[in-house]
Parts: structure tokens; sequence; C-alpha cells
């Protein structure tokens, strides 16, 4: 069977990853039947990126940030909520501001997220991680919560903590950073298929289907996309 190689490069804190997500994975099910006929599945792997990676644990408060940087008005800010939180319920997902109230750091939630890598539960951990921290508001940069939502998902959390709270982060996952690296990526989510081509942004499931459809199809990667160094 062939393999088509996804990685996703995502902030567990961004609002447009889980959207861009949900449009990919929604894509893959509606072209179910014609990657059936070619043989073919796909697999999906994340790799770490940090959009505030000089953040506190204790994080920031999402309004007070968003005005700050981009000097809006609250009832700019107000305006791209609903929008944002229109957009998510498309996918079916659900934004909760009386819960999601911070940004946080995500150091500590991306090694969890390369630690569940080694178990096969990356897909289902980062299912388990949306939920908690935009619809329940978790602090994704507490420890406790985190071992807590591992423990959830089946992962066999020995070792779990120390990885966690290590000073420095492990040779593995440092390389997953420095690929990232590789790609000048300024924004997220993007998306680097079979290797060697890179999508950038949250785009529509539409979007998403006929780019598979022709990858299906002609086995190569169509030309909406730019060549990953």
């Amino acid at each position: 069977m062939k393999t088509i190689q996804v990685e996703m490069i995502h902030d567990i804190t961004c609002s447009w990853c889980p959207i861009g997500y949900r449009n990919f994975v929604t894509a893959v099910e509606n072209v179910r039947e014609k990657l059936a006929e070619r043989d073919t599945q796909v697999s999906i792997r994340f790799l770490p990126f940090q959009l505030n990676p000089g953040m506190s644990d204790a994080g920031e408060k999402i309004e007070t940030h968003l005005m700050e940087r981009y000097q809006w008005s609250h009832q700019q800010l107000m305006d791209y909520r609903k929008r944002l939180i229109g957009v998510a319920e498309e996918t079916g997902l659900t934004y909760d501001f009386s819960k999601r109230t911070h940004y946080y750091n995500t150091e500590k939630a991306h090694r969890l997220m390369h630690f569940a890598e080694a178990q096969g539960k990356q897909v289902a951990l980062h299912e388990a991680l949306i939920d908690a921290y935009f619809t329940e508001g978790v602090n994704v940069s507490d420890a406790n919560q985190l071992v807590t939502l591992a423990e959830a998902v089946g992962l066999n959390t020995e070792g779990l903590m120390d990885e966690l709270n290590a000073q420095a982060r492990s040779n593995a996952l440092k390389a997953k950073y420095q690929r990232v690296g590789r790609q000048s990526v300024k924004s997220v989510p993007a998306f680097i298929i079979d290797g060697n081509q890179f999508i950038s942004g949250s785009n529509s499931v539409v979007f998403f289907e006929r780019y598979l459809s022709e990858l299906i199809v002609i086995q190569q990667v169509p030309e909406v996309v730019n060549e990953v160094s």
C-alpha cells in the first residue's frame, strides 16, 4: 500500500490550526474511495512551532495580547472573535472564550506531542488537546494537566513528567524544530506533503479535496504549492 506522508506544522494555542486540521481530515474522508482505488492511505504526524515562545507558563489574556499586538479596538477584537467562532463551528469545533481566556507557553505541550508519537497516539492526543484548550480552557503549560490528558488517551506516562520539566529538549525534538526552521515558516498551520511540498494556511475542505484528488490521480504533487527547501 502506498502512503501519502503528511506533516502538519502547528502550535497548540493557534486558533486556526484546529480549523486547518479538521478541514484536511474531512477532505481525506471525502476522497476515501479514491484512495482505496489507488491502494493509498494518508498518514499524518505533527511538527512543533511556537507563536509565542517567550510567553510565561502563566500565560497572557487573549484580549490583551491581540489588542496590543494588532493595535485593535475592542470592537475589532469582537468582530474577529465572532468570525473565528463561526468558522470553527462550521468545522464542528467549539471555541468557548468564557473558558479559553489565555494564551500559554506551548513548549511542554509540544514535548507531550513528541512523547505521544513514539506510542502511536499523536492524533488522539492532538484531538484531546483541541478539546481541552479551545473548549475547556485548560492551561496547556501546566505539566500536571498535560499528564492527566496523556493518561486519558491511554499513554504510558512513565518518565513523562521528567520529559516535560527537563531543562533542555531531546535531540529528536530539536531535530523537529530544526526541520520546521528550514522551511522559514512565518505562520501556522502549514503542511509538508511527502517530505518535499509545502502548503500554508487553514485552507478549505474543497481546496484539500482538490489537492488530494490530483495527487492520487497523477501520483505527483499538483502545482498549487511551493517546493520545500
